[in-house]
Order: structure tokens, then C-alpha cells, then sequence
């Protein structure tokens, strides 16, 4: 058991929130109630440019649908506020200052231009690109004449020469990184505005974090934080670095593999329950062959000694089945309340429903929820229940409507229907059977014409369900209607 567990969730505000931010969250999330601990979420806004209120909202908003609450941070406050890096400039300054006074950063004058002019050298060379430390032991008389010439210094962290950093990842194992590849790097800009190598150490270390998880492009950061770790005298906290999340053509995940932002597929009817299930699966296993995880259960079993190495691939139709899994097990009326806007867009409703109405609606969606992978889908396949006339237009409905007993068992059902009482789905069934027997016809020969002229399609619904839902009158309409084309 794991004592004192603080992780964070820290997110840069600059668009739509990313299902691989999503998946970093959940990890993080997972871990924090797994253990016990405290979950915090910190906002990274300080790209000035790309950061916006809207993008926030939308990370937050995201993370609630997804069901991750959390203890400290944004919006619920904390003892280690304030969780925006804009607000802290203060906090971050107060460290610059100590690491200039104690020699381990100094203020570079370099331009834009002299900057390239020595990347384009040492690409050159085969090398890789860094910076040289022209600016490494200017003395005061060059700072001063430098700024007099009107060049605004940005900060750099005085990297030591020689020194291997090593990182125990609990993902990864041990990885190595040479001091000499890395390059004095800019942890304060010329505006003021520390750089995220910087400012996330800082903040992490005054907000206690134990352990930071996240994806594994960051890897290559983490020898930079642990150096400042170290110079700041502060303890690192444990890093564990979580798979890329691959297309099924094992390339990055991008929107050529489909949705790339959490609220599209909230948009598009997928429930929080089985996102949570798949990105909990996207690089990390329970252990057993079960792969459809309540989010009880997820808490229950997540650790990341199951956290695997390797790449995660985004399978869109393993979504699509979990997906269909949470439809068909939730509670009608819960998925009844989140079809209902789709049906409305389409013209299908209009809201609010009267109770009998919304009565009708449910009984809709109960009889299609099986065929759907996301509620979006919905609409086409409910048409037929709220259209007043259908067409058939089917060349394999056409042509069951000429079978030579389709007269007969039509007529058959709509005088059964008539001196019928109110129908029930065993109601339905048992007039089926006795038209039947009544005109000496099987199985699919009364079944399929009697769908097609129901419904327009050889496809769909339980026939007696389709029969309870669109009840008598247009029972009646429809079996007229068929009968009328049929004698033409």
C-alpha cells in the first residue's frame, strides 16, 4: 500500500482536450483513489498566445462528464493555490532569484538570429542542436552593455558539464540521459514567463506531488526537471512515463483515425462509462481476460505495474463494442434521456414530452438500443416508428410484398388486429401465430411481409415490438397501404 500518493492532472488550455490528455487524466485519477490519495488539477495557461477561458472550460467540463473528481485545484481550491501558472508568476520568480544568486542560472542576451545561426552549425556537424553557453560567463560590464544596446535577457539554468542523469521510471525501468546533449535551456523567458520545465517543477515540489504520470513524449523533459530538482534541494518525485496511443496503422494517433477530442464523442452518444473502460485498456491490462471494468472495478485493480511499455493502439471498434455493451445495460430511461436530443435534431420530437409521450419514446429506443454502437446512430433506424407513410423501397422488400400468400396473410393480421384489445408485445406474438394457422403459412412467409409492410425494410426490430409501438391506427394505414400496392 502506497501512503501519501498526490498526483496531478496539469493540462495547457490551447484547444479541444485530447483523448490522450484524457487517458494521462484518467491514469492519474485511477492512481489517486486506487491508493487513497488526493488528486489535483493544475492548469498549465502559461502560452500566453494559444491559452484560453473556453479551452479550460472545455478540459474541465470533459473531465466531469468522465466522471473525475477532483480533491484539489481549479475551481475547488486547495491548500497549495493558487492552480493556475499565471497566477503564481510571483511563486516562480522568488526561485529564479535563488538560482541566479547561487550561479547555477544566468541571463542570456542571445538573439533570435545568433540562436540559428549556431543550431544550423551543429546540424552541420551531424550534431545535435544546443545551446553553446555563449552567454555562460559574461561579466557585468558585458550584461550592462548588453542591455544597454536594448537586448531583454532570457534565464537560463547552468546545466553541469559531465553529469549523467539517471531516471527510475516505473514504467520505463532505468533510462539514461548525458548532461552534454542537453544545452543550458531557458527556464524564465524575456517577458517574464517561466518555461513548462520550470514552472512544473516548482509547482509540483510546492504541491508535494509523489508521483508524475504522464505520456511518454515527456520523457526527454525529465532529465531537465531532475537537474533542477536537485538545484533547487528538493526531492524528485517518482516519474512513470505511459505508451503513445497509436492509430490501427500504428502511425500517431491523429483525426485521420477518427476523433481526436474528448467532446466529439460525447457529441456523437458514447457514454463516459465506456470511454473510462477503453482508455483505462489503452496501455494498461487487468490482469485477467475481462475486459469490460466498471469504474469501481477500475479503482479496484489499476496499478502501474500492469502498465505496459509498448504503444497503445486506438481500436475504434472495440470502442464501438464496449460502447454497444454500456447502451444495452444502462437504464432505458437514462438512455432514453440522452437519445432524445438526437431524435429531437432530427425532427423526429419535439420537447417538452408529455408523460405519455416520453412512455412512447422509451419504448422506441428499448426496441432499437440493441443495433446501436453510439446514440448518434439512432435516428437511422427509428424512422419508420414516426413517419406517417412508408415507402418501400427495398428491391428484397419489393419482392416479398408479390409473394403469392402476402394478400392473405396481410388481410389476415389487420382483421386479427381489429378484434384484438389493446396490444402487448405477447399480445402481438400470439396474433402472428394465429394468422398462421388461420391462413396455413410459416415462419418467414408471414413474418417478412408483414415487416416489410410495417416498416418498409426486411431488417429491424422484433416484429411484435414494432407492432405494440406503432399501435392500431397505423397498424391499419400501413397494412391498407401495402394491400393497395399490392392489387395495382
Amino acid at each position: 500500500m502506497l501512503s501519501s500518493v498526490r498526483v496531478r492532472f496539469a493540462p495547457s488550455p490551447t484547444g479541444p482536450f485530447h483523448i490522450g490528455g484524457a487517458r494521462s487524466a484518467l491514469f492519474n485519477w485511477l492512481f489517486a483513489r486506487r491508493y487513497g490519495g488526493t488528486f489535483i488539477v493544475r492548469i498549465e495557461d502559461t502560452d500566453m498566445e494559444r491559452s484560453t477561458k473556453e479551452s479550460e472550460e472545455n478540459i474541465l467540463a470533459a473531465l466531469r462528464w468522465l466522471g473525475m473528481d477532483w480533491d484539489e485545484g481549479v475551481e475547488v481550491g486547495g491548500p497549495h493555490g493558487p492552480y493556475r501558472q499565471t497566477e503564481r508568476l510571483g511563486i516562480y520568480r522568488e526561485y529564479i532569484e535563488h538560482l541566479l544568486q547561487e550561479g547555477l542560472a544566468y541571463r542570456c542576451y542571445c538573439t533570435e538570429e545568433e540562436l540559428a545561426a549556431e543550431r544550423d552549425a551543429l546540424l552541420k556537424k551531424g550534431e545535435m542542436p544546443r545551446y553553446l553557453g555563449r552567454c555562460r560567463n559574461l561579466s557585468p560590464e558585458e550584461q550592462s552593455w548588453l542591455e544597454a544596446a536594448g537586448r531583454q535577457p532570457v534565464i537560463r539554468f547552468r546545466v553541469p558539464e559531465g553529469k549523467v542523469v539517471n531516471v527510475n521510471d516505473l514504467v520505463r525501468g532505468d533510462v539514461s540521459f548525458e548532461c552534454n546533449g542537453i544545452g543550458d535551456f531557458i527556464i524564465l523567458k524575456s517577458d517574464g514567463i517561466p518555461t513548462y520545465n520550470f514552472a512544473v517543477v516548482v509547482d509540483d515540489h510546492l504541491m508535494s506531488v509523489s508521483h508524475v504520470i504522464r505520456a511518454e513524449e515527456h520523457l526527454p523533459n525529465t532529465p531537465r526537471q531532475i537537474l533542477l530538482y536537485e538545484a533547487l534541494g528538493w526531492p524528485s518525485p517518482e516519474f512513470a512515463h505511459v505508451s503513445l496511443i497509436l492509430g490501427k496503422d500504428r502511425s500517431k494517433m491523429s483525426k485521420r483515425h477518427g476523433a481526436t477530442a474528448v467532446e466529439q464523442y460525447q457529441e456523437k452518444g458514447y457514454l463516459p462509462e465506456a470511454l473510462d473502460n477503453f482508455l483505462a485498456l489503452l496501455g494498461w491490462s487487468p490482469g485477467g481476460e475481462e475486459e469490460i471494468l466498471t469504474i469501481e472495478a477500475l479503482k479496484q485493480q489499476f496499478s502501474l505495474e500492469r502498465v505496459a511499455k509498448s504503444p497503445a493502439v486506438f481500436d475504434l471498434d472495440k470502442l464501438n463494442w464496449l460502447n454497444g455493451h454500456y447502451i444495452r445495460q444502462a437504464p432505458l430511461g437514462e438512455i432514453t434521456d440522452l437519445a432524445i436530443p438526437y431524435l429531437e435534431k432530427a425532427g423526429y420530437i419535439t420537447t417538452p414530452l408529455s408523460q405519455p409521450k416520453y412512455e412512447w419514446v422509451k419504448m422506441v429506443v428499448d426496441a432499437v438500443r440493441e443495433y446501436l454502437t453510439c446514440l448518434s446512430e439512432i435516428t437511422g433506424h427509428v424512422a419508420f416508428f414516426f413517419a406517417d407513410m412508408i415507402e418501400v423501397k427495398e428491391n428484397e422488400a419489393k419482392e416479398i410484398l408479390s409473394g403469392e400468400q402476402v394478400p392473405a396473410v396481410l388481410a389476415a393480421l389487420r382483421n386479427k388486429v381489429a378484434g384484438s384489445g389493446e396490444l402487448t408485445n405477447s399480445e402481438a406474438k400470439l396474433l402472428l401465430k394465429e394468422v398462421g394457422k388461420e391462413t396455413g403459412f410459416k415462419g418467414k412467409q408471414v413474418f417478412m411481409p408483414v415487416r416489410v409492410a410495417l416498416t418498409g425494410s426486411t431488417h429491424g426490430p422484433e416484429l411484435n415490438q414494432v407492432m405494440v409501438i406503432l399501435g392500431k391506427d397505423k397498424i391499419y394505414s400501413r397494412l391498407d397501404r401495402a394491400l393497395d400496392m399490392i392489387s395495382r
